[in-house]
């Protein structure tokens, strides 16, 4: 996949604990030797874009006129492990967060987003957010053309409602049974969601999260938990901090530093367990 951030865009009007995390003053995320599922969260020094953050841990929630103030998430079952740490990162850095992500679906693509599109324009009305991610999700399945058109339609119907569009790719995921038939269409859906992106410069942008996850799902890298496919603790906590230097790269957003949020309790959602995440 092409490495390329497409970082143009408007400015946005002013708007249990865990016992194997361990938290650091910088914001490159690692495995660490006691997280054999990918749960242990350590944040080692690094030279990552949040390394040059304000000073001081913000955790009040407050309004912000620098960043996005209304956060949607939207995903399937990759997007709902990652979202406990996307929330804490967000609302640590005071922006309101709220997560669509759905396992078994949560795709804009062929008959099975259906309860995508029934759904979303009732949640633009009511929790009336400013940025709106979408990570491609694994049912994203049609021709190219195909893909297009949905991110199309998901561009519009977004942009209409005064949000801008971020479309996210997905980090590798193990190429099983279930998947197989359909691993054309799951390696296209990056490249159509990003020829969407770039037709749209000033409102919608395409985030290559492979600089983060790498290619391969059976490499470290890729931090994936045991079924190969989602993330634990560890995982999602890194992808919310990329997630927050991307912000930063667009908007100028200051993302709040992991040690005002990475030991948090979303550490034990339930969705961790599900995963067997220790």
């Amino acid at each position: 996949m092409d490495n390329e951030i497409n970082s143009g865009g408007r400015s946005l009007p002013a708007r249990r604990a865990f016992g194997c995390v361990l938290v650091a003053a910088a914001v490159a995320l690692s495995l660490t030797g006691c997280q054999d599922s990918g749960t242990g969260v350590e944040v080692s020094a690094g030279d990552s874009a949040a390394a040059g953050a304000s000073d001081g841990a913000k955790g009040s929630g407050e309004q912000r006129d620098d960043g996005p103030r209304r956060l949607l998430w939207m995903g399937d079952s990759i997007g709902e492990a990652q979202a406990p740490a996307l929330d804490a990162a967000m609302t640590a850095g005071g922006v309101a967060f709220k997560s669509v992500a759905a396992a078994g679906g949560g795709g804009v693509v062929g008959e099975i987003a259906a309860p995508t599109w029934d759904r979303l324009p009732k949640t633009l009305k009511t929790f009336a957010p400013d940025v709106v991610a979408y990570q491609v999700t694994t049912y994203d399945w049609g021709t190219p053309a195909e893909q297009r058109a949905a991110y199309e339609r998901l561009a519009k119907t977004v942009n209409e409602s005064g949000a801008d569009l971020l479309l996210v790719s997905a980090p590798p995921f193990r190429i099983d049974d279930f998947y197989q038939p359909h691993e054309k269409e799951i390696e296209s859906a990056p490249q159509s969601a990003k020829s969407v992106a770039d037709k749209h410069p000033g409102t919608a942008a395409f985030l290559d999260a492979s600089a983060l996850w790498g290619d391969d799902s059976g490499a470290e890298q890729a931090q994936r938990s045991k079924d190969g496919i989602h993330s634990c603790q560890q995982g999602s906590a890194a992808f919310a901090v990329w997630f927050g230097e991307q912000l930063e790269q667009r908007y100028g957003f200051d993302p709040a530093k992991p040690d005002a949020w990475a030991t948090g309790a979303w550490t034990g959602d339930k969705v961790y367990g599900r995963l067997g995440c220790a």
